[in-house]
């Protein structure tokens, strides 16, 4: 068992078969639904895959709970999801070009994340299970007794200003800048603010398959992201009985219930599906140790795969500190055109590429097949750099990455933090072609 600075107790691994209690023999012993359960508890049963998913896929976790969810239930009505968009979301056509974004400043008004989540691109289809989306999260004040759960995805939380706790049915996370958290689709869970202080970040909606760590091929078995370095929640539970609202995302619709008291009631659990977080400074990045410039699938930390081998339908990237050893190599990203999809975001520090106009809580968009790569000043620096061992220090940026085209929003088209002069950071590239001088050098 883990324990972080803010006391909150985890269960380290990741896909682990847990379990937890809060109250003493609370979870069944040789079983997972007795004819009575301890303390008067509900088993209930939450499933993150089809019930005859091979073992190593096959996610459920037994929960023994005060009520059990259909109690937690009501006379669900529609409400206004705001700016928050599910694909297929083809509100606008935008020409084809690489996209960036200033970050966007806080509201000043009191809002809850429910109401902060402000959608920048959709992708695939929710209906059928593939793609995602990407948005940007703003919370001024807590959710108090206004539940939540995703029945359309898994979402991915990327804090880049300001802590806050998620007190889910399983149990109490807090993520900080630096930090991930992943709460699997179905489970309810409340947003806080940790003293106070609004927050802003990223978040993904996985709509397909599980998160799941990346295959490491001829790495071996250690370095990326380790399996030990993944914490789950230690049973935690609310025994409130007052007006609260539960709303539940659905086929791309915000359905809202008054129930009668805290869904988060879940006083012991086993299983594997269930929410933890990472800190994203424990992951061991890899890199060219001789020459040349390795694919940035070496800094992938999460998978969430596709039905085609090798392809994923997202990959959660990170570019973390590392040092930058190669000799003759151009050693910052080179310019490609890709059949994956990269919604790009800075939590803190600088990018190596982009050294200019993508600053933290900024976000970029290079969709597929659209070119990118370093800026001219970016290029130059680093064509006339001493290749000496270098350490980039104080950086943390990261990708959502589809395979799926990524479609704008047309909240984020209106932004007024759209860099519409983005493109304009390749101008300065010259031609430098002299078929006189095979050694040229800026």
């Amino acid at each position: 068992m883990a324990t972080t600075p803010s006391d909150l107790r985890y269960l380290p691994g990741f896909g682990n078969g847990f379990e937890t209690e809060a109250l003493p023999g609370a979870l069944p012993i040789g079983r997972n639904s007795p004819q009575r359960c301890a303390y008067g508890l509900y088993a209930e049963q939450i499933s993150g895959s089809p019930f005859t998913a091979p073992r190593a896929s096959n996610e459920r976790s037994w929960l023994y709970r005060i009520r059990p969810t259909v109690k937690h239930w009501g006379r669900f009505k529609e409400i206004d999801p705001g700016f928050w968009r599910t694909a297929p979301a083809r509100e606008v056509k935008v020409p084809p070009a690489p996209m960036r974004w200033s970050p966007i400043p806080i509201p000043a008004e009191k809002i809850t994340f429910l109401e902060g989540v402000r959608t920048i691109t959709t992708a695939g289809d929710a209906g059928s299970q593939t793609g995602m989306a990407a948005h940007i999260y703003f919370a001024t004040t807590s959710m108090v007794d206004d539940y939540f759960y995703n029945a359309d995805a898994e979402m991915l939380f990327v804090p880049q200003q300001g802590s806050l706790r998620l007190a889910t049915e399983f149990g109490v996370i807090s993520i900080a800048p630096g930090e991930i958290a992943v709460i699997p689709r179905g489970v309810k869970f409340k947003v806080e603010l940790i003293g106070g202080e609004a927050i802003r970040g990223y978040l993904c909606e996985n709509y397909g398959g599980s998160f799941a760590l990346p295959e490491r091929g001829p790495i071996g078995a250690n370095c990326l992201a380790n399996p030990r370095d993944f914490l789950t929640p230690v049973a935690a539970y609310e025994d409130r009985e007052t007006p609260s609202r539960l709303t539940v995302k659905w086929g791309g619709t915000l359905w809202q219930a008054e129930i009668g008291q805290s869904p988060l009631d879940v006083v012991a659990w086993h299983g594997n599906y269930a929410p933890y977080k990472y800190d994203l400074r424990h992951f061991s990045p890899v890199g060219p140790t001789l020459f040349d410039h390795a694919d940035p699938s070496i800094f992938t930390t999460l998978t969430a795969p596709s039905e085609t081998p090798g392809t994923a339908n997202i990959d959660f990237v990170i570019f973390p500190e590392r040092w930058t050893v190669a000799e003759n190599t151009f050693r910052p990203p080179w310019y490609h055109m890709n059949i994956m999809s990269e919604f790009m975001g800075l939590i803190y520090g600088m990018y190596d590429a982009k050294p200019q106009g993508f600053v933290p809580g900024g976000f970029s968009l290079h969709n597929c097949m659209l070119p990118h790569g370093p800026d001219a000043e970016a290029f130059v620096k680093a064509s006339a750099a001493e290749l000496k061992p270098h350490k980039l220090e104080n950086t943390l940026a990261f990708m959502f990455e589809s395979r799926s085209p990524q479609i704008v929003t047309r909240y984020a088209l209106e932004l007024a933090e759209l860099q519409h002069d983005y493109p304009d950071c390749w101008a300065g590239i010259k031609k430098n072609f002299d078929p006189k001088r095979k050694d040229w050098k800026p």
